[in-house]
């Protein structure tokens, strides 16, 4: 789809028609993405290989005894019921994560719950996880042939104590873990009651010993965290993934600081952005987000892989990203404003990248911004 065609075209009718519901926009949109992975949508996945895959060995990536045909993501939050994952790869992704999936199924939290903001091309939301729960995914996952890596997202259940959180995730853990490539442990986004006190060193402490026995080094896992975190305590986390042996870190989700926004109320609400709960993503959270990768790759002398994850829209935003210490990026924000041919025209500026620079293959450029100190 040409990318004039769809800010011109589809994208008004996802945001302006359904401004009053930003979520239906999302509905329909995932439940599309699902038609389109079933049988009946055999010949949209067809057709949208043709017109937005591109292939080429430069772009590979190796990882956790994985191979990426690209770098390039579907973040978590988008697919959070797994609904899509037979889709995916047609649009183009060289991997995707689902969820977050909790234990319990879980509706979230109460509408409005997801805003756009144009003028920033952003978004905010405070969804809450909802889910249909670990079990229903399970099942759904069962009938899938994975084409591409796929990651499980995991979080808290709300009902479940912070106390308890450790047997909350390790019991999500124990129904998926069969299902995916790689799991991701998410303690840190805004919406759910004291989830990223669980980012402390003796909260995720016991998460990532409960998880890790269960899974007995098979699967790789990650930590996410938050942009907000300062410094010391990021470090603090690194040691944490070290202890735990940790296969990655995912940089980062999203933000509850305002600064800098040129919206400064909410239309839906009428209430102040500054005072309205929720996490934001987008552009917004570009600079801090490769910010902090560049502390964790400078803090591990790049031993520990790096998911880059914010504001990423264009090519060049996936390559700073990249020379900064991130080996895969993930999109979920700049998708919805780029449209469906973000991802090719991400990889074409990579490719150019690399002949610039003459590299033969993409694994050269991660950390590169290090390298030239």
């Amino acid at each position: 789809m040409n990318l004039d065609l769809y800010q011109s075209g589809l994208r008004p009718l996802l945001f302006d028609l359904l401004r009053t519901d930003p979520e239906r926009a999302y509905q329909h949109l995932i439940t599309f993405c699902a038609w389109a992975g079933s049988e009946r949508g055999s010949w949209i996945r067809k057709a949208a290989r043709q017109v937005f895959n591109l292939e080429d060995t430069r772009l590979e990536q190796h990882l956790w005894g994985l191979s990426f045909a690209n770098p390039v993501g579907l973040a978590a939050g988008f697919d959070k019921d797994a609904l899509g994952v037979d889709f995916w790869p047609s649009l183009g992704f060289g991997f995707a994560e689902v969820g977050t999936l909790t234990y319990h199924a879980q509706v979230g939290n109460a509408k409005p719950r997801l805003f756009r903001l144009p003028q920033d091309q952003a978004a905010l939301n405070r969804m809450g996880f909802n889910n249909s729960g670990a079990a229903v995914a399970a099942k759904r996952l069962q009938a899938v042939q994975r084409k591409i890596p796929l990651g499980i997202n995991l979080g808290k259940s709300k009902v479940t104590p912070l106390a308890a959180a450790a047997a909350d995730y390790r019991a999500s853990f124990e129904l998926l873990r069969e299902l995916g490539d790689y799991f991701v442990i998410n303690v840190s986004s805004p919406n759910t009651p004291g989830l990223r006190t669980l980012q402390s060193p003796e909260a995720l402490g016991e998460i990532l010993e409960a998880v890790q026995t269960a899974n007995l080094g098979h699967k790789p896992l990650l930590v996410k965290i938050a942009p907000d975190l300062e410094f010391e305590a990021i470090a603090e986390v690194l040691s944490l993934c070290e202890r735990y042996q940790l296969a990655g870190i995912i940089a980062t989700n999203t933000t509850i600081s305002r600064d800098g926004l040129n919206t400064q109320v909410l239309p839906e609400t009428g209430q102040p952005v500054a005072a309205e709960l929720g996490g934001l993503s987008g552009a917004p959270l570009r600079a801090r987000s490769t910010e902090v990768i560049h502390f964790i790759y400078q803090q591990t002398s790049g031993k520990l892989p790096i998911i880059g994850v914010g504001g990423l829209f264009t090519g060049e935003d996936a390559w700073d990203k990249i020379v900064a210490g991130a080996s895969l990026v993930q999109v979920y924000t700049g998708w919805f404003y780029e449209g469906p041919s973000m991802v090719q025209r991400i990889l074409k500026t990579l490719l150019q990248k690399l002949e610039s620079h003459g590299f033969q293959e993409l694994s050269e450029a991660v950390g590169l911004a290090h390298k030239k100190m």
